[in-house]
């Protein structure tokens, strides 16, 4: 089986609102922002927890680590703030569908073993980086309400671009023979 990033990247951008799906974010409020945020930095430490078990490669799992480390920690902060404001994050049919796209793409890199699962996962890496950052600057920021809220978004940008940086420079470097 080959791995298809652009299957990867149609099933995450049909799950994020985006600012050409501005009908649904509009009904986002934070409760559902803040479970989104969560949802994906959830999503992706379980898919670097999967690069650890399956990976070799220095460099891949070097990149997971960071992962697990750097998205657990905005989920621990995404906690407390929530927990600050009183605000319980809701469940939506955007972070349900964040969720079943991370299921298909998970069993999607189960099949793959050695060089082609680490090409496939940091495929993976870059195409998740590419559409949540376009979600949170054009959708989820514009649409919080709460300051501290979107504090703790723009907060986040500078990380995830600098993910989306080491995958491609990863990307990079598994493509060499």
């Amino acid at each position: 089986m080959t791995f298809q990033p652009l299957r990867v990247l149609a099933l995450i951008s049909l799950a994020l609102p985006t600012a050409s799906t501005a009908a649904r974010a509009q009904t986002l409020d934070d409760a559902a922002i803040a479970h989104i945020a969560v949802t994906a930095n959830q999503l992706d430490v379980v898919g670097a927890e999967q690069a650890l078990e399956r990976s070799t490669d220095p460099g891949v799992r070097a990149f997971a680590e960071t992962m697990i480390r750097d998205h657990r920690g905005v989920i621990e902060q995404a906690a407390a703030l929530a927990e600050k404001l009183g605000v319980t994050p809701a469940d939506n049919d955007t972070s349900r569908g964040l969720t079943t796209a991370a299921e298909e793409i998970r069993r999607d890199l189960d099949d793959l073993r050695g060089a082609a699962f680490d090409r496939a996962y940091i495929d993976n890496e870059v195409a998740y980086h590419e559409t949540v950052i376009g979600a949170v600057e054009e959708t989820l920021i514009p649409h919080t309400s709460n300051a501290e809220l979107r504090s703790l978004l723009e907060a986040v940008v500078p990380a995830l671009k600098a993910h989306l940086e080491h995958a491609r420079r990863l990307r990079s470097e598994l493509a060499r023979p």
